[in-house]
């Protein structure tokens, strides 16, 4: 018998008994050091005043939707003196409750990029500067206007193996918390996090994205749902290869609802849905290569279903296949094609798709099926059921090759 570590966190009648991040974290942090196992978290509500940090070799499971890891109010303020690459101390010009143990976010308005901090407050030093338990990634002027805030993921993962995650759900407050850009941040966040799966994790109101890793191998979601997150829903991005997110839901996200960022390739991403999103369904770019996207629900996203981002071609997303998709009714916010394929995009193949705008005339906006920029190449369409576009099913800016 293989018989695993395991221990128990809940609000009573539990190995580790409290309801903050501190006791999740007690957990995680015992059993890691140990070398993994299992952390259960019992039904009730946590508040999060950082991240919860894995560690390799972790499995952490909750009750469903009855475990709620729910974001702390955050704040924000600029600087009061610049924060200079490698320091390790910040200084605020408002009280915004920074304390030893809180998280903390350090950048410029947004907090986007990779180029933004993410820490952990070790000490207070005066009423207004704190030590923090990693070097500034940047140097953060304040004639830049650069700010602290005191966001970060709910859930995150950094230099780690072997990590599961399942059954639970997320709570990001969003109405009170300052954004933070999905490149450092998410409702579950992993940075070269290899061979990790997250599994029937529900993620709301987020001020960001709902689930993103970057430069991550082998990263498999499954089973999630994503409601109204204000940034992408997912944001598998950065290098991730042989990702796989399938049976997934996401819903009225302020950005897109997949954001496939730079570097993404032999990915599979089937059966899920992506449902009015603020931008596109799925965006696609940066080096984002042979790729698979099949039966999914791409529908009444506020631009394109499916973009391919403007890109060079030594940079274009080549060698994609979508099939048996269901594309419909998109462009909620303004004129949309089911399909967008811009830049000079190589070897794609949309295949067995439905392809349709079944509103009424009056209310049709996805005015192609499938439209094909001029500089991209070698796109097959063939065997779609197309109906109810505004101009045409399909339309070809240039010949092809």
């Amino acid at each position: 018998m293989n018989k695993r570590l395991r221990i128990r966190v809940g609000l009573s009648d539990a190995d580790i008994v409290g309801s903050t991040n501190k006791a999740l974290q007690a957990a995680v942090d015992y059993v890691g050091k140990l070398g993994g196992g299992i952390v259960e978290i019992g039904p009730g509500v946590y508040l999060m005043e950082d991240s919860l940090h894995l560690h390799s070799g972790v499995h952490v499971i909750g009750n469903g939707e009855k475990t709620v890891l729910k974001k702390a109010d955050g704040a924000s303020s600029l600087l009061a003196t610049d924060g200079d690459y490698g320091e390790e101390q910040i200084t605020v010009s408002d009280d915004i409750g920074l304390a030893p143990g809180k998280g903390v976010t350090i950048g410029y308005e947004g907090c986007h990029g990779f180029h933004t901090t993410v820490a952990t407050v070790l000490a207070q030093i005066d009423s207004h500067t704190f030590t923090i338990n990693k070097p500034l990634g940047n140097d953060y002027v304040i004639s830049r206007k650069a700010r602290a805030q005191t966001t970060f993921p709910i859930i995150s993962g950094y230099y780690l193996n072997d990590v599961i995650v399942e059954n639970l759900a997320i709570d990001g407050n969003a109405e009170n918390n300052p954004p933070m850009g999905g490149c450092r941040g998410a409702g579950v966040f992993f940075y070269r996090v290899n061979n990790a799966r997250i599994s029937n994790v529900k993620v709301t109101e987020f001020n960001g994205d709902g689930i993103s890793y970057q430069q991550s191998h082998d990263v498999v979601v499954e089973d999630c749902t994503i409601l109204g997150c204000k940034g992408h829903g997912f944001h598998p991005g950065s290098g991730s290869q042989r990702t796989i997110v399938r049976r997934c839901v996401v819903h009225n996200s302020g950005g897109d609802g997949m954001f496939v960022c730079w570097r993404v390739q032999h990915g599979l991403f089937e059966d899920n849905e992506f449902v009015g999103s603020g931008a596109t369904g799925i965006s696609i770019g940066h080096k984002d290569t042979d790729n698979v996207f099949r039966r999914n629900l791409i529908a009444e996203n506020r631009s394109h279903g499916v973009l391919f981002r403007n890109e060079p071609v030594v940079l274009a997303a080549h060698r994609n296949r979508f099939e048996e998709n269901r594309v419909i009714n998109n462009g909620t916010g303004e004129d949309a094609s089911g399909f967008y394929v811009g830049g000079e995009t190589c070897d794609i193949t949309i295949v067995g798709n439905v392809i349709a705008d079944t509103r009424s005339p009056a209310e049709r906006t996805q005015r192609y099926g499938v439209y094909v920029g001029a500089k991209a190449r070698n796109v097959r369409v063939e065997d779609n059921e197309m109906s109810g576009h505004v101009v045409q099913d399909v339309f070809y800016e240039a010949k092809q090759a």
